[in-house]
């Protein structure tokens, strides 16, 4: 009776197809009449293989308990003409149990006459996935484990990790957006533990550290003869990390010239040596990371557009520390048991004061220099307990957020002196050094520091 009726307009089937539940209708007798393509999928059964057998094919659980229950009809459902069950399992073609959501509802005649039921599946596995994840991961956090080094259990950090996870579970690229001591790196090295590819090598450079061409060597190698002092064929970094993953810190400072091989790598996954003409075939996913806003270099035409949308697929924000300072006691812990291990100090703590003073400060340097105070905190304190005098002087101050202003204060005018004397010497580093009476090695760190590029460095120059 029930097949009859729906094959009377056939108009049912391609509605009930368009489904992302699994749908199955069954008659009185418990036997399957209908069932959609979402249920196959579920499942894994074709409808030639369900049709006309038993729903008790699929072995849920719940239905386990209801034709055991003691009433007269072969399933609960037919007495109470509704069943509703947040969870139960149910057994696939395979022979895997699976979690769903399961609801039923009679299919009555117009005079009253039952003719069977319509059941609707659900399938849970990856709600409960996701939901075990962020559990084990709030777990690490909170027994003080971190997550692959990263301490936090701040709703921005636990939506960090968690995108972690999935990037990690893909093969598209991957690009870290933090200010500097956020912990990037520790977040591309996270990505590639978790992910397939943990196996293979894990290669990275820091582009902000060589010109442009020793960048180029560095990332594709060289023939020999390439250049001057090319004397042997050198392998670049993406060669050695084939089958891995290759991150590329400060990605913002790849010359244009050598974003378009970057480019190419991504587009074609091969490319070629200095000074040679052989491709070479790579299998190499790319990790970046930047401290800087690379939409707005892309506005400046200082980052090229097409590779921005290449390796912006998977974008990762890790917050600075004063945007989750619920999350610094943690740290502050995390940190002093390393030190305590390290050292003789074996019961260093921090007194309630101490804490408060650290709280409060607006942490410009972020994790990075949180653990540098607390180092010299440890080092420079006698007894075993921390007091606001052995913080830092910054840190220390009364009014810590006025301190902060003072020390941006000194940055501007350094950052200022530095241009001046980059504009004096035609932008050589080692005169703007000799000038400022510094090393060329702390020009090179207060250009990174302030991302000045010598380009644009005499118009920045008031």
């Amino acid at each position: 009776m029930l097949s009859k009726i729906f094959k009377m307009d056939p108009r049912w089937k391609e509605i009930i197809d368009t489904l992302s539940d699994g749908v199955m209708v069954v008659a009185a007798d418990g036997d399957i009449v209908m069932v959609n393509r979402a249920f196959e999928i579920i499942t894994g059964y074709s409808k030639g293989e369900v049709v006309g057998s038993s729903c008790r094919l699929i072995n849920c659980d719940a239905c386990d308990l209801a034709r055991n229950s003691g009433q007269r009809n072969w399933c609960i459902l037919f007495d109470e003409g509704r069943l509703t069950v947040q969870h139960c399992s149910i057994r696939t073609k395979d022979g895997s149990l699976i979690s769903v959501k399961k609801d039923g509802v009679l299919l009555k005649s117009p005079d009253g006459k039952i003719l069977g039921a319509v059941e609707t599946l659900v399938d849970l596995s990856a709600i409960i996935e996701r939901d075990q994840t962020i559990e084990e991961l709030c777990s690490m956090v909170k027994k003080g484990e971190g997550f692959h080094g990263m301490i936090g259990d701040s709703r921005a950090m636990r939506d960090a990790f968690l995108l972690m996870e999935k990037a990690a579970k893909s093969e598209a690229p991957v690009i870290i957006y933090g200010e500097t001591g956020t912990g990037k790196e520790l977040a591309a090295q996270a990505v590639h533990r978790l992910g397939w590819r943990k196996e293979g090598p894990f290669i990275q450079l820091n582009c902000a550290a060589l010109n442009e061409s020793l960048l180029e060597s560095e990332l594709f190698g060289h023939v020999k003869g390439a250049f001057t002092g090319a004397y042997r064929d050198h392998k670049g970094r993406f060669e050695i990390a084939d089958g891995g993953d290759i991150f590329l810190d400060e990605i913002a400072d790849v010359p244009l010239s050598t974003q378009v091989k970057l480019l190419r790598v991504l587009e074609s996954k091969q490319f070629e040596r200095v000074g040679d003409h052989n491709p070479i075939k790579v299998d190499v996913r790319i990790i970046a990371a930047t401290n800087r806003d690379l939409q707005t270099f892309v506005k400046k035409k200082q980052f090229r557009e097409d590779l921005f949308f290449r390796i912006n697929v998977i974008p990762i924000h890790l917050p600075p520390l004063r945007e989750r300072r619920e999350d610094i006691p943690a740290l502050v812990s995390h940190f002093i048991r390393g030190f305590r291990r390290d050292s003789s100090k074996k019961s260093m703590g921090l007194s309630a004061e101490a804490m408060e003073y650290i709280i409060k400060y607006p942490w410009p340097g972020n994790v990075r220099e949180l653990k540098s105070a607390l180092e010299y905190a440890v080092v420079i304190a006698d007894g075993d307990v921390i007091t606001p005098g052995h913080l830092p002087r910054e840190i220390s101050a009364k009014d810590a957020s006025k301190q902060s202003l003072d020390t941006q204060g000194r940055y501007d005018k350094e950052k200022k002196a530095l241009l001046r004397a980059l504009e004096q010497s035609d932008g050589n580093q080692t005169r703007a050094a000799e000038i400022l009476g510094v090393s060329r090695v702390t020009v090179w760190h207060r250009m990174k520091k302030y991302g000045i590029d010598l380009k644009s460095a005499l118009a920045s120059v008031e």
